[in-house]
């Protein structure tokens, strides 16, 4: 027996049991530590052990019994165990149980997990006017095809260098833009009577296709969509003279939060000419009558130029930055914050063009908060949807696809003047809250819609 115990001995099993059991009793004290400290714990895996940082930095070596854990990741949903995953919400009215994961309202705020790193390496300031537009050797989703970018023709894309005093423009609309004592009642009926003067708007399946793959849960960090969200874009859109305007400012931004815009002579010329298109339209001219009428600003359409011109393209500080962002860059072209993070970006045809750079990864859509709730098809207009931008995540955005840019800028600025916070209103067949953000007295921080399903 004697000479037993001595073989266990000299074989090391019986200090091995031993160090085992000192292990133990200090893995008990980082765990009380921790909690002195208010950390989150982190919960073990049962496998892939490894070295100490002590360990790698000496380059002395253990054996494998003695290795300590990795934490596990717990922002990895497949390396958590069943009853730590989010599960899916059955009455989603009750969303304030604690397993459950709220959907945010302000869809400004969610966290993302791209590499901001890789978006700054990607950025090319060199083009003329300072902007932000990125090369097509940039970022590109792994097995998406790139689809064929339709964009204003060369001739037009001339002129818009002429002065804008100089330039061709569109006829007067001519349609009943005066609002009806209901309308000025009730910011519904107004929003409402703006969808029917969309008469730019285009038509689903005939000037565009959509695919909108797959619904996915906000945590559901899963690609849901196996390709391109626009299939197909008619090639007669950017002959329309508001469209081709607004796609020529969408590249005079920077896509860092903290970078300092700078607005070249051809920029602010671009600025002037879109504001001249799209004044002579039936939303914006149904626009300066509502608020003519609310005496919040006088009846002169060149006045109100200059004040839409002030509203949206004013530079104004944001992420820390002097004159970093302006309404419209924040709204329509999207910008990402220092910490990598998607803020804006809520309009279609800037989705469209960066998707057809292969810049934009669509993720699919989210699901309605509410079970039975209408899913998005083909012929849908308002869309939620998930997607990343050179690589960065975009938890969530409200998108009105196939509306005109004079069609959104008259219905957000109509909310920053005359609603509140949340403005519950029925645009032709969707309900809809225009959540509306403002910075001080006189600036939009930001405004999106968000379906009300």
């Amino acid at each position: 027996m004697e000479g037993f115990f001595n073989t266990l001995k000299s074989s090391g099993l019986v200090d091995a049991v031993k160090d085992m059991a000192l292990d133990a009793l200090h893995l008990n004290d980082d765990k009380k530590e921790e909690n002195v400290d208010s950390k989150p714990r982190r919960h073990e895996s049962s496998s892939s052990w490894g070295p100490t940082p002590q360990e790698a930095e000496s380059g002395d070596s253990q054996p494998e019994w003695r290795r300590p854990r990795p934490a596990r990741n717990d922002d990895d949903e497949s390396s958590q165990s069943e009853w730590q995953r989010p599960r899916p919400s059955r009455n989603e009215d009750e969303e304030s149980s604690g397993w459950r994961r709220p959907r945010p309202e302000r869809e400004e705020e969610r966290p993302s997990g791209g590499n901001w790193a890789q978006v700054v390496g990607d950025q090319e300031d060199g083009n003329q006017g300072g902007g932000r537009r990125q090369g097509n050797d940039g970022w590109q989703p792994a097995g998406r095809k790139q689809r064929p970018h339709r964009h204003p023709n060369d001739e037009q894309a001339e002129e818009y260098r002429h002065d804008a005093s100089a330039q061709h423009y569109a006829d007067e609309a001519s349609a009943n833009v005066e609002p009806t004592e209901e309308e000025l009642a009730d910011l519904s009926a107004a929003c409402n009577r703006l969808w029917e003067l969309d008469l730019n708007r285009l038509t689903p399946g005939q000037d565009y296709e959509i695919d909108c793959g797959d619904g996915k849960k906000l945590y559901n960090k899963e690609d849901m969509s196996g390709d391109s969200l626009f299939k197909f874009l008619d090639e007669g859109v950017f002959k329309r003279p508001t469209y081709a305007r607004f796609y020529h400012l969408l590249d005079n931004y920077h896509a860092d939060e903290s970078k300092r815009e700078e607005l070249s002579a051809t920029e602010e010329q671009e600025q002037v000419a879109f504001l001249e298109e799209i004044s002579r339209t039936a939303p914006i001219k149904y626009l300066l009558r509502y608020l003519a009428e609310k005496r919040i600003v006088s009846g002169n359409m060149e006045e109100f130029k200059q004040t839409l011109r002030t509203l949206w393209f004013r530079f104004y500080n944001r992420g820390g930055t002097q004159n970093a962002s302006s309404a419209f860059e924040h709204v329509f072209v999207g910008e990402i914050k220092r910490q990598g993070e998607v803020s804006g970006f809520h309009n279609w045809i800037q989705f469209y063009v960066e998707e057809s750079k292969g810049t934009v990864d669509y993720q699919g859509y989210i699901l309605p908060r509410r079970r039975g709730g209408d899913l998005p098809d083909s012929q849908s207009q308002l869309l939620t949807v998930q997607f990343d931008w050179n690589g960065v995540r975009k938890e969530q955005s409200s998108v009105m696809v196939g509306v005109s840019p004079e069609f959104e800028l008259a219905l957000y600025t109509l909310c920053f003047y005359v609603g509140e916070e949340n403005n519950n209103v029925d645009l032709g067949p969707y309900r809809v809250n225009v959540k509306c953000y403002h910075m001080g007295e006189d600036r939009i921080g930001s405004v999106f819609p968000i379906a009300l399903d």
